[in-house]
């Protein structure tokens, strides 16, 4: 089974894949040939939240296309399960979000993971288990695309540790929050963090 790939460009949505994604909103069509990446970056309205796809028999090749003349970024984040039953958020850059960072010099993504999440909420991880899902964000550094890419794991936690927001990585709150509890998270926070929270069984 080919790879297909969901790539955000800040609301918005690329689809790289071999058959028509199922989703309710309207998904447009792109042709592959001549698409440029930084163009069409530009090109996308600030807080549009619309879907494109490119329908491809290879999209494992497409995507390698796609990401040939961007910077790679590899990071990686975890969604924690307290001993309660409830599951560790941050609140960073105005939005709901989860623990996360890029990889240091000769880091694996699990070590990375299980790292960031230790700084940036001040808590010790018990058992970093499957990892969940990748996911892809675009973005403009300078005069250069990047493309960054996270694992996100499933870890588990001793007990419900107290938080220590890593304020000096611009996190002004970290909480547990019972899933069944999500509202706030759902309504103001990333598609990317969407998808790991589906992923991982909580919506």
């Amino acid at each position: 089974m080919a790879n297909n790939y969901r790539i955000y460009i800040n609301d918005n949505t690329l689809f790289i894949s071999e058959v028509l994604p199922e989703q309710k909103e309207k998904i447009q069509q792109l042709e592959f040939q001549d698409f440029d990446l930084q163009t069409f970056y530009k090109k996308l309205k600030n807080g549009s939240k619309k879907s494109y796809l490119f329908l491809t028999k290879n999209p494992e090749e497409t995507f390698n296309k796609l990401k040939k003349n961007c910077e790679i970024i590899k990071a990686a984040g975890g969604l924690v399960e307290s001993a309660n039953g409830n599951y560790l958020f941050i609140f960073r850059n105005k939005k709901w979000d989860l623990p996360k960072g890029k990889l240091e010099l000769g880091e694996k993504m699990k070590e990375a993971a299980v790292r960031e999440v230790e700084e940036e909420c001040g808590i010790k991880v018990l058992k970093r288990e499957k990892k969940l899902c990748k996911t892809y964000h675009v973005y403009q550094n300078g005069s250069k695309m990047v493309i960054k890419k996270t694992n996100w794991y499933k870890m588990t936690v001793k007990g419900e540790p107290k938080l220590i927001p890593q304020k000096e990585e611009g996190i002004d709150e970290a909480v547990w929050l019972d899933k069944n509890h999500l509202a706030p998270v759902v309504k103001n926070t990333f598609p990317s963090i969407m998808d790991v929270m589906r992923t991982g069984g909580i919506l």
